[in-house]
């Protein structure tokens, strides 16, 4: 038993020396492998032998700078020890492209001259002579696809004629296609097939209704494709598509989202995270047998393989996955499964800020009614994740409720500083999946779509009122926090349900919807409209929910944190709100980076 007064705390700056390692990719030999780390205290390029047994071995820094790398990716051609890399400055979202050399002693940036557009890498081309890449040079709001020669100026090969960021660009064996992904919407993907000579492209037409693309590879003879889609299926699975007759059939499906697919360099395996309830399960299917190898996770505790910012890579050999992994009491590093062997190994090992990893606390999934439960087409419960203070005596705590972003978001167990600080220091976390959250299928995640958006409010304050109903937990003291979507989350909790909270902390938050969707970069605006509703037809009820036109109602303190220099939510969105509540009298604490 842990008490009140054997139990060590530990300092804010503590929690901010924990490190994560992830996005690995192989070396065109298999004996090396790429990541990014911030062990430096922002992401950079890192590299590792992974042919030894026993401990980790000290990885090679390759990249060096002040600001994130974004993605790295190794070139597929044998011999070829080069690779390229994102990089933005100052957090702007502007990526730029940098070919590094083998011995990473030369770096080039590909990309030079257009400093003021973003680079979305999409793949290297089989011989590695030359990349895909999108980007936005022409039309701040449109994504063009461009072809560029390691050695030569790149080519704009197809210009898109809608709005929509496109992803999965790949190249066919050949090299003479390109499969794309143009994402108008989270919900809305066109699959488009572009050649990469005449600069000719076909949407690929599979269905009438909104589906998604999340992943998107080449069969080894080019015929066929694999997806991972939510197409004809409430919720993400894979399909293989037959490129000349558009026939579909399923590969790997199940009643959760599948993520994260890749498929091996012999194609003869898929490799997927399967998100059961917010957890992974890391798996790797035999195409032709359907024979399924699941991982052996490295915590007994539920975790997230690949995070928010990671891959699945097979060697070129086909025999190992490479893999980043995190759960709430570890932080994110990178592990190699030998398939063969069924063994799973540690490639690198992340600080944890020098706190002993038996202080963090594992959470405990739960669900709780929300206010149409017993409603016939009601939403049944809310998934949340709970997590409860280790030291006895202390009761009753006060709580945070963390409300993640998106909204086509979703909480899952990966590790969390900023949690495990609050914990350890005697406060319950609550982070709900209200309705629109992601991972519990289409029908979930469209449950706040547009006019039904306050509904997700009304979850949120039943997460306090369940928090209230605990007898552990102190019902006058309970706070809400988020971040951008989350932030309108809590700025709308504060003013449609004062009564419930104690305290909020808004961070890069939507005050004003329209004002919000003015002013973003233009390339996510429509992507945005279709999500919250757009200004020429939902303006009056945007206006209606927006926060900044109900401050009269909020009474508890309030901290607001932005950046200045935030490409998505302006600082502006949170400038009206302090500027209101101040003149109010309302306790507020600005906080501008």
């Amino acid at each position: 038993m842990i008490t009140a007064d054997s139990y060590r705390r530990y300092p804010i700056w503590r929690y901010l020396n924990a490190r994560s390692t992830f996005a690995p990719r192989f070396s065109s030999d298999g004996q090396q492998v790429v990541f990014l780390s911030d062990i430096t205290g922002v992401a950079q390029v890192w590299r590792a032998r992974c042919d030894a047994d026993g401990e980790p071995p000290w990885p090679d820094q390759l990249s060096f700078g002040a600001d994130r790398v974004m993605g790295v990716w190794p070139s597929p051609a044998p011999g070829d020890g080069r690779l390229v890399y994102a990089q933005d400055v100052g957090g702007d979202e502007n990526a730029q492209l940098f070919l590094l050399s083998a011995e990473a002693d030369r770096c080039v940036c590909l990309t030079g001259g257009h400093q003021g557009a973003m680079h979305a890498f999409g793949s290297w081309s089989p011989d590695g002579l030359y990349i895909l890449f999108a980007a936005n040079r022409r039309d701040p709001g449109l994504f063009d696809l461009y072809l560029q020669p390691l050695n030569g100026e790149a080519r704009l090969v197809w210009e898109s004629d809608r709005p929509g960021y496109l992803d999965n660009l790949t190249f066919s064996p050949d090299g003479r296609q390109a499969m794309v992904t143009r994402i108008a919407s989270s919900f809305q993907h066109d699959l488009i097939q572009v050649d990469l000579d005449s600069g000719l492209a076909r949407i690929l037409g599979l269905s009438q209704a909104d589906t998604r693309y999340t992943a998107v590879c080449y069969a080894p003879d080019g015929r066929s494709l694999y997806l991972n889609t939510d197409l004809d299926l409430d919720f993400l699975h894979i399909a293989r598509l037959d490129l000349q007759t558009n026939a579909v059939e399923s590969v790997a499906a199940h009643d959760w989202d599948v993520q994260l697919m890749t498929l091996s360099p012999d194609g003869a395996m898929l490799a997927y995270d399967l998100n059961v309830d917010g957890a992974s399960e890391l798996r790797v299917v035999n195409i032709s047998t359907g024979d399924t190898l699941l991982a052996p996770m490295p915590d007994s505790a539920p975790g997230v393989t690949a995070g928010t910012d990671g891959y699945l890579a097979f060697s070129p050999d086909s025999r190992r996955l490479a893999f980043s992994y995190t759960s709430a009491v570890r932080t994110q590093d990178v592990y190699l499964w030998d398939l063969a062997s069924h063994r799973v190994r540690a490639l690198t090992r992340s600080s944890h800020g020098g706190i002993p990893t038996d202080s963090f606390v594992t959470p405990e999934l739960i669900h709780y009614p929300t206010f149409d439960s017993d409603q016939p087409d009601g939403v049944e419960h809310i998934p949340a994740w709970f997590f409860k203070p280790a030291q006895e005596g202390e009761e009753p705590y006060s709580a945070i409720i963390v409300v993640h972003g998106g909204p086509e978001g979703q909480f899952r167990p990966s590790f969390s500083f900023f949690i495990q600080y609050f914990v350890n220091h005697g406060y319950a976390v609550l982070a709900p999946n209200v309705r629109g959250s992601t991972g519990y299928g289409v029908a979930y995640s469209h449950r706040d779509d547009v006019h039904k958006r306050m509904d997700a409010v009304a979850d949120l304050a039943h997460a306090a009122l369940w928090l209230k109903n605990r007898p552990e937990i102190d019902g006058n003291r309970v706070a809400v926090y988020g971040g951008s979507y989350g932030g309108f989350m809590v700025l709308s909790a504060l003013t449609t349900y004062p009564e419930l909270w104690a305290a909020g902390v808004d961070l890069v938050g939507i005050g004003n919807f329209c004002t919000f969707l003015e002013n973003t970069s233009a390339y996510r605006r429509a992507h945005r409209e279709a999500e919250y509703g757009s200004l020429m037809h939902d303006r009056a009820f945007l206006e209606s929910i927006s926060p900044a036109n109900h401050l009269d109602k909020i009474v508890a303190p309030l901290m607001v944190i932005h950046g200045a220099n935030d490409p998505r939510v302006p600082v502006g969105e949170t400038e009206q709100i302090v500027q209101a509540l101040n003149q109010r009298g309302v306790p507020v604490q600005f906080i501008v980076f």
